[in-house]
């Protein structure tokens, strides 16, 4: 983590190489994960095998360099895990797959419900034509609430300047004030939300900001309503830096829960978020923070208790110059 010497300094921080142990945007991997890296390995060798042209008109239409990524970058889905470790990119009009960013779906969460959703659906169907047709109901309700839990609805995001918005949907559990934060520079407010395992679980940035620089901490998995669960668990630390005079630092930390055992986080440094833009999830019940300068003009919003929405609900908001 960057340190600094004031939170309201114009000096803009450079942002800092990518921890070697984030070797994705799921570092903590997972079983969907590696079934979902194995398919991606099969679909290649059949692109590069069959498709040709479709791979050479790919590769033509990529800006940037896949130095760094752990595999071949043929096309947007290959990015879909190493975007971080890699410049590569295509622009939307170049991207065949960016119909997917507007499913009402969390990308990263499509491979879970494929890969639970379609064996849960064939099961609920089979059982409700035979005699034990009441179990379909309980197969039914499995399915409704995986489908639920990686749901992914727009959001409305205010445009008023010098606003703060929630980075995930939950409950407001925490507002304390801190004597110093080494990010921030100076004394600080963290905001705890914890996400149950019916909230959204997509994070969004809280305002228009720079990604600094990035820690991940592998950990325990304690209930996130446990204050232990803060220090103790896995989690994400995300230093940002906003694009608006006086470059405020703040920080996002994504905490893993008791059931919630996968961060994803696509930021790499140097990356310029808007206010209310998606960068990562986590999935099912779990925590975020948002660390941000206590300093004159700044106003809490946020209250304990308070149910707020990533993106459209304000935290907090800063008169100052």
């Amino acid at each position: 983590m960057a340190s600094t010497t004031s939170s309201t300094t114009a000096t803009r921080l450079t942002p800092q190489p990518l921890p070697p142990n984030i070797t994705s945007v799921q570092p903590g991997g997972g079983v969907c994960y590696q079934i979902e890296l194995a398919w991606g390995h099969l679909r290649r060798w059949y692109l590069r095998t069959f498709r040709r042209g479709y791979v050479q008109r790919m590769a033509g239409s990529r800006r940037g360099d896949a130095t760094g990524s752990p595999h071949e970058i043929l096309d947007p889905r290959d990015l879909k895990y190493c975007r971080n470790l890699c410049t590569a990119e295509w622009s939307e009009a170049d991207d065949p797959f960016a119909w997917r960013e507007r499913i009402p779906f969390a990308r990263w969460g499509l491979a879970e419900l494929q890969l639970m959703g379609y064996p849960l659906l064939v099961v609920t169907i089979a059982l409700a034509v035979t005699p034990i047709w009441p179990a379909a109901l309980v197969t039914g309700v499995v399915l409704g609430l995986i489908v639920y839990f990686f749901r992914d609805p727009p959001r409305q995001v205010p445009a008023e300047a010098g606003l703060l918005v929630a980075p995930a949907d939950g409950k407001v559990v925490e507002i304390t004030r801190l004597d110093h934060d080494e990010f921030v520079g100076g004394p600080a407010v963290r905001i705890g939300i914890f996400l149950s395992i019916f909230n959204v679980h997509v994070n969004r940035s809280p305002c228009q900001a720079r990604v600094i620089s990035l820690d991940y901490k592998p950990g325990k998995f304690l209930s996130a309503l446990k204050p232990a669960s803060a220090l103790e668990n896995e989690s994400m630390w995300i230093g940002l830096e906003e694009e608006v005079q006086p470059h405020r630092r703040l920080v996002v930390r994504q905490i893993a829960g008791q059931f919630a055992r996968r961060i994803v986080c696509s930021l790499r440094p140097g990356d310029v978020l808007g206010r209310g833009q998606k960068f990562g999830m986590i999935k099912l019940g779990s925590r975020t923070e948002l660390i941000v300068p206590d300093e004159p003009g700044l106003r809490v919003e946020a209250q304990i208790g308070q149910v707020v929405k990533a993106g459209r609900s304000i935290l907090a908001r800063s008169t100052s110059k």
